[in-house]
């Protein structure tokens, strides 16, 4: 488990989750509970942790409060592996669509890719080092006299050399003149490695879409491309080359494998979705047969990947869903007894809206502040602009359908639309957004209900 989710106690977590995301105490609680429950375990002796099973959370909330971002933010805040699906995207086998142990394929790939970028980042003093000497190398190639190029060429290194390979002295300026940044504009021929265009796709169930995917490394390859470019590019290309043989892929492997397995998340979206109301017949039999395709993998389970087996049984799984027209007592008992905590997330209220966009960390207040600052134009936006968004985003969901803060977003780009069209010719550069300047753009649209539907 990494050392911040070590440090962090409950309290903290839930403290942390703040800085983001507004309201819903009790699902940060269940999942700081959820987290803390995992270093806890790793504290126990070796018979004892492999008892203790993690306890699934089903979040039961309107979209747009807050459940995919609190999952998301929560494995962000430990460095764990982090995959979100949605349960409509499966289908139970013998159907045509993806097998649900994809999820877990997409776990481990996803863990792969973050240890591997770990392991990258401790070579990368070394690896820097490696892609200076091949750039060496390609500017003063062994048995030429002079340099690749030559036009523009530093005078104390322009003259031709008269052993049929560079000294060392003039490898020694040239060093020197990499690392000063002199050589950046010039242009070298680098051997670049790309994947070959060849791929195959395999449509089937059942674990052969793994076997695509395998398939398709083995059919497509790598080759090697001659390009041109700058110094300062191949300097780049090289060192993520020399990083990536650096770097021992099997040891990441198969922290990969185990981090997934310790401390891995499965978000499941849409869970609502495949949750059967009786009947027997029609769709609502594909929805039940994908549920019992997910008890396994959520009881726990073993799901062959290309980089070996893989097992589920103390991933973390959270589900999540509307339950407008289902409950969660419509989910197979199986099922529902594998996510035992469940937490109900409110509905966004006017004083919500208003916090959502100014108090957390990448509030979309300071988003645009920011955004639009790069073309020098400073966004001044009062508080009393802030509380009319808040209004008029909550009013727009009351009378059309309710998106919760995912309305906040159409509201700013509404209100903003002139400003940044025109950003790189306003004439003054200052542009203050208070109530009134709120109110003359949006009122409009918000007092005519067919046009809100479609732009609010």
């Amino acid at each position: 488990m990494p050392t911040l989710a070590q440090a962090l106690t409950p309290r903290q977590i839930v403290a942390e989750l703040d800085r983001y995301i507004v309201g819903q105490p009790v699902a940060k609680r269940a999942v700081a509970v959820a987290l803390r429950n995992r270093w806890r375990r790793q504290q126990l002796d070796a018979e004892l942790r492999d008892e203790v099973m993690p306890k699934n959370i089903v979040m039961i909330g309107p979209t747009g409060v807050g459940k995919t971002e609190i999952a998301r933010r929560l494995a962000r805040l430990t460095g764990a592996p982090f995959v979100k699906v949605e349960a409509t995207k499966f289908t139970e086998v013998g159907y045509v669509g993806r097998d649900v142990d994809a999820m877990i394929r997409d776990l481990v790939d996803v863990s792969v890719q973050l240890v591997k970028g770990e392991a990258a980042q401790g070579v990368q003093e070394r690896a820097r080092e490696l892609a200076e000497e091949r750039l060496l190398d390609l500017l003063l190639p062994a048995g030429e006299a002079r340099p690749r190029f030559g036009f523009g060429v530093p005078s104390e290194v322009a003259a031709p050399s008269a052993s049929p390979g560079p000294s060392e002295e003039t490898r020694a300026r040239f060093r020197q003149l990499l690392r000063e940044g002199k050589l950046e504009d010039r242009s070298v021929e680098v051997d670049v490695r790309e994947r070959a265009g060849g791929t195959l796709q395999v449509f089937s169930n059942t674990g052969l879409e793994e076997m695509g995917v395998n398939l398709q490394e083995m059919l497509g390859g790598r080759k090697t491309k001659r390009r041109r470019m700058s110094v300062g590019e191949a300097r780049h290309v090289l060192a993520a080359e020399e990083a990536e043989r650096l770097v021992d892929m099997d040891a990441v492997v198969r922290e990969a494998v185990r981090r997934a397995e310790e401390s891995g998340i499965v978000f499941i979206d849409e869970i609502d979705k495949v949750a059967g109301r009786g009947g027997g017949q029609g769709p609502d039999v594909s929805r039940q047969g994908v549920q019992r395709d997910l008890l396994p993998i959520v009881e726990g389970s073993t799901v062959t990947t290309k980089h070996g087996p893989v097992k589920t049984d103390h991933m973390l799984f959270i589900a999540a869903g509307a339950f407008h027209l289902t409950k969660v007592s419509d989910l197979i008992p199986e099922l529902q007894g594998r996510f035992p905590i469940r937490v109900e997330l409110e509905p966004l209220g006017r004083a919500d809206l208003e916090r959502i966009l100014a108090e957390p960390r990448n509030s979309l207040v300071r988003q645009y502040v920011a955004l639009l600052a790069t073309e020098g134009v400073t966004l001044d936006v009062t508080p009393d602009a802030v509380a009319e968004l808040a209004r008029i985003a909550h009013a727009a969901n009351e009378r059309t359908e309710n998106i919760g803060a995912r309305r906040l977003h159409a509201v700013m780009e509404r209100l903003l639309d002139e400003v940044s069209f025109g950003a790189d010719t306003l004439e003054d550069k200052h542009v203050r957004v208070d109530a009134a300047f709120v109110r003359a753009r949006l009122e409009g649209v918000l007092q005519n209900e067919d046009l809100a539907r479609y732009i609010l």
